[in-house]
């Protein structure tokens, strides 16, 4: 990929992979589903929304690339967020600093198998690093993409990766303490 920024969210994506492969590693289905207190989500379902969560993402990212493409926005960077979302991104990512309640549309089921939702969180994950091959070449500070939280709310091509993978990381280290908390 010719911009530096896409490599950079690649790599992102193929270390969320290995986390997730390395936080699932050995579990049976009743210690990837325990939650450390019923407030609280279990691994799977750290997993599961992110997989909600980015699915409404990667669909929004194709559709903007596929407009960018029509549309002729080629860009060469360096690439950078603006200053609000460069805020979101900041709110998104670990340490938490505000906690916020996912919307309900957002919140997972309990109790989904292993077997299902770990192979749909990586296979998300390469949709994720097939739409950064696609971006390559677009202005990726010009097109912009409709968030899952509001149509109304878009981003930047460039805000929109680093916020996915500032908010994977979040819920990875999350899933993380849960991993901790199991023994």
């Amino acid at each position: 990929m010719t911009a530096p920024e896409l490599d950079q969210f690649h790599q992102q994506f193929e270390k969320v992979k290995a986390d997730a492969e390395e936080l699932t590693a050995g579990l049976n289905e009743a210690r990837f589903n325990w939650r450390p207190a019923p407030d609280q989500w279990s691994i799977e379902e750290c997993l599961a929304h992110l997989i909600m969560v980015g699915n409404r993402e990667v669909v929004a990212i194709e559709s903007a690339i596929d407009v960018a493409r029509t549309r002729g926005v080629k860009g060469a960077g360096p690439f950078e967020p603006g200053p609000m979302e460069r805020l979101i991104i900041e709110l998104s990512r670990p340490p938490v600093r505000l906690k916020f309640d996912a919307p309900r549309y957002f919140q997972p089921l309990h109790g989904q198998p292993l077997t299902a939702i770990l192979p749909s969180f990586l296979h998300l994950q390469r949709q994720f690093q097939l739409q950064l091959e696609r971006a390559d070449g677009l202005d990726l500070s010009r097109v912009k993409v409709a968030t899952p939280i509001s149509r109304f709310l878009k981003m930047s091509l460039c805000g929109m990766f680093a916020q996915i993978t500032a908010h994977e990381r979040r819920h990875i280290e999350q899933a993380r303490r849960v991993r901790a908390l199991l023994g």
